[in-house]
């Protein structure tokens, strides 16, 4: 977040300041315009003016935040307001922490969001989302008032005090203004309403009160600006105090009753007690005195103030108070504050007189130099004379580090100083003023002939014992104090004071000036500070100016004072003209011989140097040439030492080299000889390991051969247990056998039959969701080509009110174009779905065929089982009819259990129609296949273990070999 520091009247950027991370809702500048804070929602900085520095920085904690944070006028304080309603007041040289505030009453607690301070910066009032406020006292540190507003103010919005002539900074009129937009004005005391401005219709968003409490400028919320007059709005606000001085007189004979003296109030209005007619009579005898009243009228000065009570009460404390001097010294020059007429001069930008002030006159602070330049060149830009005053700066200095704050109030003052207090000092320009030290020489030749004898005697004039001190109007010899006491007195006495005052300054200091007999310590005395009580020389001068002879005093030579026009600054031509316009004609045409001059040497020096360029390049390339040609002979003589260098290194190299290849023979040697000897063990390691291992398979072996043939023999008796045991239930679980096979044939066909429905259901499912599918792309690929159609329609309908006739036919091209994408576009897609569903189609047809091969081989698969059973329970009945029957093997070799089912095949082909003959041809071979591979996995059985008793009768041959 950055800050920048404009300049009001040129409009340029003088310094900017960065600092703060969130936007800055505050800005206060302290009363001495040194320092500024600024503050945001997380924290406020303190920033010195005058390098642009930031000095100190506040954080606080991210849950509290900042409300505001300002100085106090008048004062030292900086005041420091929180989100949770504490207010702490802060030292702002040191950062102390003074005081804090303490909590408001849990009754009347609101959450401060707006704050206004006196004047004096005694009372702070602050409010927030309530009809209450609150007033503290900042001297008791406590919360002396609760003030309610009426019941339609529901939160402030803004509070500020109304400034007051003559209440010396308490003011007792504070602006309220409320959710309502309208500014309510009461007084802090009575609680009274005084008026209001705005209104519901027309409210009130923000508002400002100038400076004296003149007007009011309101920015309503429908964005005007009204400027409202106080004196206007009310006739008490601005009422001068009752007079100091009061007469008491006799009672008048017929006493007036207690029923006369009482007041009525009504709405607002104070009316006056009634008098009676001898009381009457006597306020028109009072009147009759029109001296007195033309006097009075002649002494009232702005602002209600009257310049005899100045100066009674100037003589009494011997200066004006600290806080009300400026405020004096500007109505005893009734300045006219014309900021027009003082902006058009500033307007006029830096004089040219004034373009190198810094130069001659090095000031630390920018801000001062900046002020001092610009009101120079305003001075200079009011009258030509004051361009070439060379002690115009030292006579402007003070009052400029004064009002530096306030440019208008410090070049009206300087303006008012030299109409006045500087009359005749330039008719002898650009020489001092004779006549004027001619006045101060005849007054201290009265007073001090003594000292003026001195001064002669050591060729000592006026130039130099009274110029110094009014070209810097004392601001050499004097400190501050000093002489903000001395200037209380000169604006409030006739112009001839200054010149009193430099008598009476050599008068108190003649024991130091007698004592002096060089004319540097007389030089030195008058430009520097001396040990010189200013009490005692303000008393003199006041006893010179009653002193004086009339003849010789300088108020018979001097006119009385004159304050500023109004609107527009006097002019001011007290000099001799021709004078100043020769200098002008002298300075133009010495300019113009010095631009000329400054001309031709600059030519002149730029062909030397041009000239010395030249040389200057000549002589550095022929060094270069002679540089180049050492540096050749150098490198030659190099390259042959590196030559030479590089020889003996190849030989050291080649050296190198051999010992290394010896080396690298013997470590090989020896590599060779360490891995055959590793080989070696290696080999004889995987020997011991290997009979180990044949060791452990042997031993294993025999163990899995003796398990085998204790296995063998117990399968063979659980054989013959289970071939007993299947021969004794097999004709006992033949019938339900059959019966269990019926059951399982039936809950299979009705398996089958579920499956084909469930599937052809699933077939339907996905084709129906397919189709669902296809419409709804379909459907939602219409939608989008009508909205691209649709948009496009209205982009060229749009088009059609801008374009012509052959616009228009491009678009309807365009439109075509897209309709004839659109039909290719919808034809592919009825392709691919074509495509699509021809896939589908076939894939249904082989997945069908696959069903119906299925169903093929289970009722092949059914018919074999039938035609098996059928056999068994024929045998099981043949045995039955002739169990002394020998059964013949039904299986001898591979032929015969070939030929037998086909032989019994042939016999019964003659009684079985050809369906049943070809499937009993078919189970037939399904048996056939099934014994012949029975027999091979026994003859496989038997070879294995064949082979394994051979393995076993050799393994100890092989052990011993």
């Amino acid at each position: 977040m950055f800050l920048t520091y404009m300049e009001t009247v040129t409009k340029e950027l003088v310094s900017w300041m960065r600092g703060h991370e969130s936007s800055v809702f505050s800005i206060s500048v302290h009363a001495s315009g040194k320092y500024a804070i600024t503050t945001s929602s997380d924290t406020a900085q303190l920033w010195d003016l005058d390098t642009f520095q930031r000095k100190r920085k506040l954080n606080i904690r991210q849950s509290v935040g900042i409300q505001k944070v300002f100085f106090l006028p008048l004062s030292n304080t900086i005041l420091s307001c929180f989100k949770d309603n504490s207010i702490f007041a802060w030292e702002c040289d040191t950062l102390f922490c003074k005081y804090q505030l303490p909590a408001p009453p849990e009754s009347s607690s609101i959450l401060y969001k707006v704050f206004a301070v006196t004047r004096d910066g005694r009372i702070l009032a602050a409010g927030g989302k309530s009809n209450h406020l609150h007033l503290w006292c900042l001297e008791a540190r406590q919360l002396f008032r609760i003030i309610q507003m009426p019941t339609k103010v529901r939160a402030i919005r803004h509070l500020e005090f109304l400034p007051d002539s003559f209440d010396a900074g308490s003011n007792q009129v504070l602006g309220v203004l409320s959710q309502d937009g309208i500014m309510r004005f009461i007084n802090m005391q009575t609680c009274k309403l005084l008026f209001e401005i705005g209104s519901l219709d027309e409210g009130i968003s923000s508002s400002a009160i100038s400076p004296h409490g003149r007007y009011i400028a309101s920015i309503m919320e429908n964005g005007s600006l009204n400027i409202y007059s106080v004196q206007a709005l009310t006739q008490e606000i601005n009422k001068p105090p009752p007079p100091l001085v009061k007469v008491i007189e006799d009672l008048p004979k017929n006493k007036l009753s207690s029923s006369d003296l009482k007041m009525k109030v009504t709405s607002g209005r104070v009316q006056q007690p009634a008098k009676s007619r001898e009381s009457k009579m006597q306020t028109r005898i009072l009147k009759q005195d029109l001296t007195g009243d033309f006097e009075s009228k002649k002494n009232e000065l702005p602002d209600g103030l009257n310049k005899k009570r100045l100066q009674i009460l100037l003589k009494g404390y011997g200066e004006y108070p600290t806080k009300y001097r400026m405020f004096i010294w500007r109505s005893l020059l009734q300045l006219p504050e014309n900021h027009t007429a003082f902006s058009t001069l500033i307007d006029k930008g830096t004089h040219v007189a004034f373009l190198n002030l810094q130069k001659k006159y090095p000031i630390k602070s920018r801000k001062l130099l900046r002020v001092l330049q610009r009101t120079l060149s305003a001075l200079a830009h009011w009258s030509v004379i004051f361009s070439d005053t060379p002690y115009l700066p030292l006579l402007a200095f003070p009052f400029v580090k004064l009002f530096q704050n306030n440019q208008l109030i410090c070049f009206e003052v300087i303006a008012t100083l030299i109409i006045n207090w500087c009359q005749h000092w330039f008719e002898y320009f650009p020489n001092p003023p004779i006549n004027i030290l001619s006045m101060i020489e005849n007054v201290l030749a009265f007073h001090d002939k003594e000292l003026l004898q001195h001064f002669i005697d050591h060729d000592i004039t006026s130039q130099l014992y009274a110029w110094p001190l009014l070209e810097t109007v004392f601001s050499e010899v004097l400190t501050r104090e000093e002489w903000l006491k001395l200037f209380d007195n000169i604006f409030s006495n006739h112009p001839s004071f200054l010149l009193m005052t430099v008598v009476a300054y050599n008068i108190c200091s003649r024991t130091p000036l007698l004592s002096c007999n060089l004319k540097d310590d007389f030089e030195f005395f008058f430009h520097h500070r001396n040990n010189l009580d200013i009490n005692v020389v303000i008393r003199q001068v006041y006893h010179l100016m009653e002193t004086t002879p009339t003849d010789i005093h300088p108020d018979s030579m001097l006119n009385v004072f004159v304050a500023l026009t109004k609107g527009q600054y006097p002019v001011f031509n007290q000099y001799p003209k021709f004078i100043v316009d020769y200098q002008t004609q002298e300075r133009e045409r010495i300019r113009n011989d010095e631009l000329d001059y400054l001309r031709e040497r600059q030519t002149v020096e730029d062909m030397q140097a041009k000239v010395d360029q030249q040389r200057v390049e000549d002589e550095a390339w022929y060094q270069k040439q002679e540089l180049l040609r050492k540096a050749e002979e150098t490198r030659r003589e190099m390259l042959l030492q590196e030559e030479e260098k590089m020889i003996q290194q190849r030989q050291r190299l080649a050296a190198v080299k051999r010992e290394l290849k010896v080396k690298e023979m013997h470590l090989q040697d020896a590599a060779r000889r360490r891995f055959l000897k590793l080989q070696q063990d290696q080999q004889e390691m995987e020997l011991r390991r290997l009979d180990d291992e044949i060791g452990r398979k042997v031993y294993m072996r025999d163990r899995e051969i003796a398990a085998t043939a204790r296995d063998l023999e117990m399968r063979q008796l659980e054989l013959e247990s289970q071939k007993r045991l299947y021969e004794k239930n097999l004709t006992e679980n033949q019938e339900a056998l059959a019966k269990e096979m019926r059951a399982d044939a039936d809950a299979y066909r009705r398996k089958v039959d579920l499956e084909e429905h469930m599937f052809h259901k699933l077939i339907e499912a996905g084709e129906t969701q397919s189709q669902k599918t296809q419409k709804v792309i379909k459907e939602n690929l219409a939608k989008a080509e009508q909205a691209c159609l649709n948009t496009d329609w209205q982009i060229q309908s749009l088009h059609k009110q801008k374009c012509d006739d052959l616009q228009r036919n491009k678009c309807y091209q365009e439109v075509a174009k897209l309709l004839r994408e659109n039909r290719r576009k919808e034809i592919e897609i009825i392709n691919a779905m074509v495509e699509e569903e021809a896939k589908k189609w076939k894939e249904a047809e082989g997945k069908e065929f696959r069903l119906r091969s299925a169903k093929k081989a289970s009722a092949l698969s059914d018919a074999s089982r039938k035609w098996f059973l059928k056999q068994e329970i024929n045998a099981a009945v043949e045995h039955a009819e002739n169990p002394c029957h020998k059964e013949e093997p039904r299986f001898q070799n591979e032929q015969d259990s070939s030929c037998l089912p086909r032989t019994s095949q042939l016999n019964d082909s003659s009684e079985m129609d050809p369906s049943t003959q070809i499937s009993l041809n078919r189970r037939a071979v399904e048996w056939d296949t099934t014994g012949q591979n029975l027999i091979k996995k026994v003859r496989n059985l038997r070879q294995r273990l064949t082979a394994r008793a051979r393995h076993r009768c050799q393994t100890p041959h092989l052990l011993a070999a």
